[in-house]
């Protein structure tokens, strides 16, 4: 099993909707996870309009992906995670569920 930030075992990220890039609740990533989709972050309006802005719509349903809301915990790109931290929108991490092998990102700080 995959780390967390804090150095213990990764924790569920979300099941409603299922996140993560294997769908399988936990952001875990792998040789196919281009964008590295470690960060369990719990989603506000603000962070959904700025990454819409920055074109990734993640409040749009299609096919299978159901579209997110505010108050829905999902596995987020650690490169989109760190622009939003940087502007100030970044929406609160959830540090048992994020990996730790998305730190080469964004600086993993526990406090």
């Amino acid at each position: 099993m995959a780390t967390n930030i804090n150095g213990g075992e990764l924790q569920i990220c979300g099941t409603n909707p299922m996140t993560g890039f294997y769908r399988n609740g936990y952001c875990q990533t792998g040789p196919r996870d281009t964008g590295t989709h470690t960060v369990c972050a719990t989603m506000t309006d603000e962070f959904l309009d700025y990454t819409n802005s920055m074109g990734n719509d993640l409040q749009t349903p299609r096919g299978s992906f159901p579209g997110l809301v505010a108050g829905d915990n999902w596995c987020l790109c650690s490169i989109r995670y760190n622009q939003a931290k940087n502007v100030g929108v970044a929406p609160p991490m959830i540090q048992e569920a994020t990996n730790i092998k998305g730190c080469q990102y964004y600086k993993c700080s526990t406090n």
